[in-house]
């Protein structure tokens, strides 16, 4: 009996502590190469209430200091000395549906409130040449998540009925210096050097994952408890390069160019689990840690813009993006390379590349002493996964109000995703409903 209650309890420490460290990255696994897995939308976007009311299609207008996120070729419209900052908000709910164990299925949401852009930017002019230099800070990807839910495991001697408390914070932030210069009449080109580093918030983030339980072991009662935390830190350096081209004094072309990169990344983890009987003599008190300096091949993206002012109040754009997420990379110390996204080694990893496609407008109400603005948008922004991208569709509105030197703009904007993220975890025929709302304040100030 012994020895079966060591063998059977000894499955069970394997099954809980992988359900509990790995369920917060998205993924079961036997090892300790954990997903990096971005609840929110991992297609790198610039900041900006007026770009988010317009559906994120900002790279051929560009026209105000979150360029230097979009494309910083587009800085050199600046005329006057400004500062800017931008506040977002968002709440994201995921319904999630697990097929072979009903009980845990059901909603789970988050919401968050940060700081997203802050910038300061001063116009120049050299040799009869346009120039704009531009320092600002950008929150770019958020890990927020938060499940609560019960899992039951039977088996033909075993049985556990446990709730799972998983829980996921941190984000990652660049601070960037941009230089813009007008090359000719017609044509800006720029860049933003793009700092990954501690500072407003800390550059990491976060799981925690506790799981506690009953159940019987060939009819022997016993209580079950684990806590996992698992915490990586990043560094890194990248660029944004951008050109804006006025084509004609309506049309505008645009486009940029986002550098990989290889982030230094710092993983720490720690796990402890207690399992009790009726009878002591079979208790046991298990824990682990390490610590390992790893690095995170980001991928490159790129993109093209158009706009089409109709006239002083009225202009439409449209962007079209690509992200090479097949070459988003996790190697360890060891120099064993995993996809973040799949869990799975980079030989048997299929992701594909996304493609985004934004559209939006703005439409002015000018009056003799301030402007109104109306936009809209919508945007079809997939997320990578193994085989084909998540589908993940996007509408957004916004207005705003301008004032002699003070700009204020709000933004909202609502992501869906239907049937999306069954990759992570497979073994319980998993999928989810996501609904992401977000709203953005931008507050901009000239001199």
């Amino acid at each position: 009996m012994m020895k079966r209650r060591g063998v059977t309890v000894g499955c069970l420490a394997v099954f809980v502590l992988s359900l509990g460290f790995v369920s917060v990255q998205g993924a079961f696994a036997a090892d300790f190469l954990s997903r990096i897995e971005i609840p929110s939308s991992p297609n790198p976007v610039g900041s900006g209430a007026r770009a988010l009311g317009m559906g994120g299609a900002f790279i051929a207008i560009a026209d105000d200091a979150t360029a230097a996120s979009w494309n910083p070729g587009g800085l050199t419209q600046l005329e006057t000395p400004e500062i800017s900052a931008v506040g977002a908000y968002f709440h994201r709910t995921e319904d999630n549906t697990f097929g072979t164990n009903p009980e845990a299925s059901g909603d789970q949401s988050v919401s968050d409130t940060r700081l997203n852009y802050l910038s300061a930017t001063y116009p120049f002019t050299v040799f009869d040449r346009n120039m704009v230099v531009s320092v600002n800070f950008q929150n770019l990807y958020d890990f927020n998540r938060s499940w609560q839910f019960p899992l039951s495991q039977t088996s033909e001697t075993l049985s556990l009925d446990q709730n799972l408390d998983i829980k996921q914070d941190g984000s990652l932030s660049a601070y960037g210096l941009a230089y813009s210069v007008q090359v000719l009449p017609s044509v800006s080109l720029g860049f933003t050097l793009n700092f990954w580093q501690n500072g407003i918030y800390d550059n990491k983030w976060k799981s925690t994952t506790h799981a506690s339980g009953t159940g019987f072991d060939y009819g022997d009662p016993f209580v079950y408890e684990s806590n996992t935390t698992d915490q990586y830190t990043m560094t890194g350096f990248n660029a944004n390069i951008g050109v804006l081209w006025n084509v004609t004094s309506n049309f505008t072309l645009g486009a940029v160019f986002k550098t990989p990169f290889t982030a230094d990344l710092k993983r720490e983890f720690a796990t402890s689990k207690t399992q009790k009987f009726s009878d002591p003599a079979f208790d046991s008190k298990q824990s682990a840690s390490f610590a390992d300096y790893g690095e995170l091949d980001m991928p490159m993206s790129y993109g093209i813009g158009i706009s089409y002012r109709f006239s002083d109040a009225f202009t439409m754009a449209a962007d079209f993006y690509r992200s090479e997420w097949g070459d988003y990379m996790y190697k360890d110390s060891k120099g064993v390379k995993t996809c973040p996204i799949t869990g799975l080694p980079e030989n048997r990893s299929d992701v594909d590349a996304t493609h985004q496609v934004r559209l939006g407008g703005e439409y002015l109400f000018i009056r003799e002493n301030y402007v109104i603005p109306v936009r809209a948008g919508a945007f079809y922004d997939p997320a990578p996964a193994q085989g084909s991208p998540d589908t993940f569709y996007g509408v957004s509105v916004g207005s705003g109000f301008a004032y002699k030197w003070f700009v204020f703009d709000v933004a909202y904007q609502f992501r869906i995703g239907k049937n999306v993220g069954r990759y992570m975890l497979q073994d319980l025929d998993f999928s989810q409903d996501v609904r992401e709302h977000t709203v953005y304040s931008s507050v901009i100030i000239h001199f």
